[in-house]
């Protein structure tokens, strides 16, 4: 059997060198954005899956792995958003890249801790999953958050928007140890 906790490390610096590259191109203009933004970024990208997934081709050069690799990095910018909140001026854009990194590090890191305690209980399923599934179930989990961002983040039995972000990275995370590590295409 596969060493999750290797593999998911694995993605983890796939994932974080994105981030950190676009950090020094872009800066971190995505500061500026509310999480109900961010939850529809993450959105564009699940959907344009599915579509893929669908129509069997992509007309865009970039595949599916891209997608799945910028959903976890969206994710994580909203859990970020959630901490510090949302930059309401052009100085609070500006953040130090390493100061970033270090946020995203946090975060990917409870995300690992988290699928490592849910991984125990369930017994590695996710493996035995289809790609296609592992998407519609994150795209079940952003209606689920867009519902409670729709309710000023109020929820009576459920959990939060952080919750249901960790669970997107962690979904994405396993079809990107499917897609990358294990060649399933």
């Amino acid at each position: 059997m596969a060493d999750t906790s290797l593999q998911y490390d694995q993605i983890i610096k796939q994932c974080q060198d994105v981030f950190s590259k676009k950090a020094v191109d872009y800066g971190t203009a995505w500061r500026i954005l509310r999480t109900p933004s961010l939850t529809d970024q993450i959105y564009i990208k699940a959907q344009r899956i599915r579509s893929i997934q669908e129509k069997g081709e992509a007309k865009v050069a970039e595949g599916i792995i891209p997608e799945f690799i910028g959903i976890v990095n969206y994710s994580i910018m909203a859990l970020i958003q959630l901490e510090i909140g949302v930059a309401e001026t052009a100085e609070q854009i500006v953040m130090d890249p390493a100061q970033a990194v270090e946020l995203y590090s946090k975060y990917i890191h409870a995300a690992k801790d988290l699928m490592m305690n849910k991984n125990h209980d369930y017994g590695e399923a996710w493996r035995q999953m289809r790609i296609s599934s592992l998407d519609d179930i994150i795209l079940m989990k952003l209606f689920r958050v867009k519902s409670i961002e729709d309710h000023h983040g109020n929820t009576i039995v459920s959990e939060g928007l952080d919750a249901n972000y960790y669970d997107i990275i962690n979904y994405s995370m396993f079809a990107l140890i499917r897609l990358v590590l294990e060649n399933e295409q």
